[in-house]
């Protein structure tokens, strides 16, 4: 679910937002690329244009939290007095505890979530039907909500030596049935608690029973600053498919994007290659699931746009993943969250899965592609001898190679992109 925005009207579950998909048009013959040109990384790096959570760098960590270390975590469990809870936390504290394994695997090692959970319930002082989530939830309900939260749990901790809070509901508690992330606003006057100013938290619903633990890491994802990148309107997962947790929560590849590992300070400078002008430029991509080499290489088109191909291999967090690839994709880092700020370019749209066989016994793990729930996009990856163009800006994308290691690919274009 989305970081609440302040002023933002109601939100609920299902969520409305409006976007477009603008069709390529025919463009004049560009002049030949002039080969092996290439780019610092900076040059590659897009500003953020829509003051909230999206694809830009340079993201305000005063607003959002740092992406790196160990983020110090306090999970609270609260019942109300219509919903009261009973069993013990245990289980609770248990179906969220993965979510540290898993995001230090997809951040390399460089972030650690340290989940501390206070074992006892916290009684709210309201009916848990009274905070809205039910009728939509609007920024300041939601505050009202983590500052009850907070204030009930005061007498049991020192909110001093945490970073953020979870906050996880009674499973009677079916009123509150999503789980929207609360984010710092400097306008108002916010929670205090042991005299911190509570910046950052994550409100649980039981939809965190059917999504699992990576609801957790989706939802610290906006914490840190990334936007949502399934759709708030028409078919949900249209834009992505399941290529990151911050798409699809139960997608096959939710291991987050190269180019989110290197907002986030996972992916370094380094393991950046960068086109911003034009030029050719042959880079060999080691798969973002692994630890080392070149993750990302990025071809600018615009002032707020670029092409990113990644190399995606069926390891680690994406074992699971339908087709590996290269996964070719345009980021704008104007275009707000859940309106498409990352679009997928299909490699393979002809691909009509059979939803009816079972995963492990229809193909090898390279290509799942007669996987069950593998559809649409999950199939999008490229393979050798394929090659994505887009005729507005000129961009090319060659895949030359693959294997167990890797891709290569190459970049190439023969103008400038547009707003340049």
């Amino acid at each position: 679910m989305p970081a609440l925005p302040t002023r933002l009207r109601p939100c609920a579950a299902a969520l409305t937002l409006t976007s477009c998909l603008i069709a390529p048009t025919t463009v004049n013959a560009a002049p030949a690329p002039v080969a092996h040109r290439s780019s610092p990384p900076a040059a590659c790096a897009l500003p953020g244009r829509t003051g909230w959570t999206d694809e830009g760098h340079g993201t305000d960590r005063v607003q959002f939290q740092p992406a790196t270390g160990t983020r110090r975590v306090l999970t609270l469990f609260v019942d109300f007095p219509d919903a009261r809870a009973t069993g013990p936390t245990d289980e609770y504290a248990a179906q969220l505890a993965p979510a540290a394994d898993w995001l230090r695997t997809a951040s390399y090692g460089r972030t650690r979530l340290a989940l501390t959970s206070l074992h006892r319930w916290i009684r709210m002082p309201a009916a848990a039907d009274s905070y809205g989530f039910e009728r939509g939830l609007t920024f300041e309900a939601h505050e009202k909500y983590v500052r009850d939260a907070i204030a009930a749990a005061d007498p049991y901790a020192d909110f001093s030596r945490y970073d953020m809070v979870y906050v996880v509901p009674t499973r009677e508690a079916s009123a509150v049935s999503f789980s929207p992330t609360y984010l710092y606003d400097p306008t108002t006057s916010g929670v205090t608690a042991d005299g911190t100013r509570i910046k950052w938290a994550v409100t649980f619903g039981q939809d965190l029973w059917h999504w699992g633990p990576k609801v957790a890491d989706h939802e610290t994802g906006h914490t840190f600053g990334l936007p949502d990148l399934y759709s708030f309107t028409g078919a949900t997962h249209q834009y992505v498919g399941g290529w990151d947790v911050m798409g699809d929560i139960a997608g096959h590849a939710p291991q987050y994007l190269g180019w989110h590992s290197w907002k986030l300070g996972w992916t370094r400078d380094a393991q950046v290659a960068c086109l911003a002008a034009p030029g050719r430029r042959t880079v060999r991509l080691t798969p973002v699931e692994r630890r080392g080499g070149t993750k990302i290489a990025v071809l600018r088109t615009g002032d707020t746009t670029a092409y990113v191909a990644e190399s995606r291999r069926a390891v680690g967090n994406d074992r699971d993943m339908c087709r590996a690839g290269v996964l070719v994709y345009k980021v704008d880092s104007a275009v707000p969250t859940g309106e498409g700020p990352v679009r997928v370019m299909n490699g393979n749209p002809a691909a009509r899965p059979s939803p009816d066989l079972h995963p492990q016994k229809t193909a090898p793990r390279a290509d799942r592609s007669h996987a069950t729930g593998c559809t649409g996009l999950d199939l999008a990856a490229y393979t050798p001898g394929q090659t994505f163009t887009d005729p507005d800006s000129g961009a090319r994308i060659d895949v030359l190679a693959g294997g167990g290691a890797g891709d290569t690919v190459r970049l190439s274009t023969g103008r400038t992109g547009q707003g340049r």
